[in-house]
């Protein structure tokens, strides 16, 4: 059948539970993927619930609270083109369209022409939206500290270097060399 724990079924977690109807339903199908794909599924949803909550307290979405953070790694004078933006945050330009669009309306960017190129559009903080993601960067990384010291420094740093790996071979499937 499969391993049970040893206080017995009750002691199981979700995805272990998950994992013994499978194995009892379909015992013709590896199901031992889902013990790490399964975890990290429902520990990816429990993180952005937490990390939500900060960026609620600041009247922002995720997807805002990306935007103004490549804004403010960028540097003074904190500005980028949409495209780039688009890069740095990992969605499509349409995406950051309607993101641009909802922060200046709440006043914490502006767009204007590229001096360059006169097509182009270049977005910036503003100085109440660089006062904004200042602050919930901060509560952002100290609500990512208090996640992560659920670990023991040893099991932080293993599980970095794994999902470091795990992550680059997936990034670059072409590149799996034999390691």
């Amino acid at each position: 059948m499969g391993e049970v724990g040893r206080e017995g079924p009750q002691s199981l977690d979700r995805v272990a539970r998950i994992q013994a109807d499978w194995r009892r339903e379909r015992p013709d199908v590896d199901v031992s993927p889902q013990a790490v794909i399964g975890r990290l599924h429902r520990l990816a949803g429990l993180l952005t619930e937490r990390l939500c909550l900060v960026y609620g307290h600041y009247g922002l979405g995720e997807g805002e609270f990306d935007v103004l953070c490549a804004l403010r790694r960028a540097g003074a004078p904190y500005e980028r083109a949409p495209g780039e933006l688009a890069a740095h945050t990992m969605v499509t330009t349409g995406a950051m369209t309607k993101r641009i669009d909802r922060l200046e309306r709440a006043g914490l960017v502006t767009r204007r022409r590229s001096g360059d190129d006169q097509r182009g559009r270049i977005v910036a903080l503003t100085e109440p939206g660089r006062e904004l993601i200042d602050e919930a960067f901060t509560d952002h990384m100290r609500s990512e500290r208090q996640l992560v010291d659920l670990l023991t420094p040893a099991e932080a740093a293993s599980l970095e270097a794994v999902l470091t790996t795990w992550l680059s071979r997936m990034e670059r499937p072409h590149a799996r060399g034999g390691d």
